[in-house]
This record gives C-alpha cells, sequence and structure tokens, in this order.
C-alpha cells in the first residue's frame, strides 16, 4: 500500500467518524438507533465501505457504537461513564511521572466528587457506605491479611462516593482516573505498615463528615487522604511496583 493510499484511507476514515458524529448531533441518530445498512451509509458519507468499517470500528472502541453479532450496529446509550472508558487505556500507558500528575488530577475530581456526594447523598448510599467501611474494617481484624480483598472495599467506597455526586461525567473520569493507581496502591499495602489502617482510618474521617452533612470537611478530608497515594508515588518507584505485582 502506497503512502499515498495510507493518506487517502486515513482521511476516509475521519470523513466517517465525523459523518457519524454529525449525524448524531443532528438527530438523525439517537441513543439505541440502528445504523443504515453499509451500502446507504456509504452513499450517504460518500466512502467506500472499508473506510466505512474502519471508521466504525474506531467508533466501537470509543463507545460511540456497539456491534450486535447478526443484528447490525447500534448507537450506545453515550452514557457519559462509556465514553470516558477509553480514557483509561491513556491512563495505562503513562509513565510514572505521567501516573503521578493524573494522580493529582483524580485527587481534584474526587475532592469534588464528595463535596457534591455530601450535599446529595441519601440514607440508602449512606447506609450501604457504612457496610462497607464495616466489612474493610473485618478485614483488618483478620490475622492473615487479603490485601486483594481490602482494595476491592477500597475501591467501591469511592465509586460509590461518585456515583452518589450525581454527575456522570465527573464519576465516569474519577473510574478511567482510578485504574493504573490501583495496583500501585495495593503495592503499597504490601510494603508499608499499617498503610491499610491508615486507609480506613480517612475513609471514615470522609464518612463521618459526609453524615454530618458537612462537604468542606469531606473536600478537605478526601484530598487528604488522595495526598497519600500521591506522596507514595512520589517517594517509590513506581514501575518497580507494578513490575513486582505483574
Amino acid at each position: 500500500m502506497t503512502e499515498e493510499t495510507v493518506r487517502a484511507s486515513r482521511s476516509q476514515t475521519d470523513v466517517v467518524v465525523d459523518g457519524i458524529k454529525g449525524m448524531i448531533l443532528a438527530g438523525d441518530l439517537r441513543p439505541g438507533d440502528r445504523l443504515p445498512i453499509e451500502r446507504d451509509l456509504a452513499e450517504r458519507l460518500d466512502v467506500s465501505r472499508g473506510p466505512l468499517r474502519e471508521g466504525v470500528r474506531a467508533l466501537c472502541i470509543m463507545g460511540v457504537l456497539a456491534t450486535r453479532q447478526g443484528d447490525g450496529t447500534y448507537v450506545t446509550s453515550l452514557d457519559p461513564g462509556l465514553l470516558l472508558a477509553p480514557m483509561s487505556f491513556l491512563v495505562d500507558l503513562q509513565s510514572p511521572d505521567g501516573v503521578r500528575h493524573l494522580q493529582a488530577v483524580r485527587r481534584v475530581l474526587e475532592a469534588e466528587a464528595v463535596f457534591q456526594a455530601t450535599l446529595h447523598i441519601d440514607d440508602g448510599a449512606l447506609a450501604e457506605a457504612s457496610k462497607l467501611l464495616r466489612d474493610a474494617g473485618a478485614l483488618l481484624d483478620e490475622p492473615a491479611a487479603d490485601h486483594e480483598a481490602f482494595m476491592e472495599a477500597d475501591i467501591a467506597f469511592h465509586r460509590l462516593i461518585a456515583r452518589a455526586s450525581g454527575n456522570p461525567a465527573l464519576e465516569g473520569m474519577i473510574d478511567a482516573l482510578a485504574g493504573r493507581t490501583i495496583r500501585a496502591r495495593l503495592w503499597r499495602a504490601i510494603s508499608e505498615e499499617g498503610a491499610e489502617a491508615r486507609t480506613h482510618a480517612d475513609h471514615m474521617s470522609i464518612f463521618a463528615a459526609m453524615r454530618r452533612r458537612d462537604p468542606d470537611a469531606a473536600r478537605i478530608r478526601m484530598s487528604a487522604h488522595l495526598l497519600g497515594v500521591e506522596d507514595f508515588l512520589i517517594d517509590h518507584d513506581e514501575s518497580d511496583a507494578i513490575s513486582r505485582l505483574s
């Protein structure tokens, strides 16, 4: 394939991506709608079928489209969490320095999430958070440490807060940014004496502020909690921590 052919194919693929995006923005395609058959869509976008398929595949990776075997291709729900999910791929490819920078961004986002969650959280979600913390506390009392189970409880607590913020975009960004640092936090739990107990104490203080309906205190507690993760990433070679867990 010549360079000119590659350039032309890439250009046509961009036409497909932009064209389908334009159809969604114009209301010609809505969440849950099935795409026109391949021949008609290729004609409408004035592209050949090869680039059309490439463009559709790209939009599937982005979470905009979903192919159902034997039933065609559909527009997804376009939920922010779904569309932001590919950002986790960016997070996974970051260098240790990049991970630390992304962790700082995550701290800002989670501080805002807990502020909003404290304003809006209902009694059911507070009860769920309380149970998560009780279960995590019980894990600390076990004679043999179950680091992975504690991490799952940690992740569930943060996700509950993000969900309770009532902002799906904020929730999706937090979930995407949390991916790469999970293993570094697990390494912290394994390598640092008392790290899990400190994490649990931080979570309890965040929860107490939420239960008091004190959003400013909740935000300060969350920021301080996540600064501990940042400090760990700064003080340790995060790439070494990741390799030891691989």
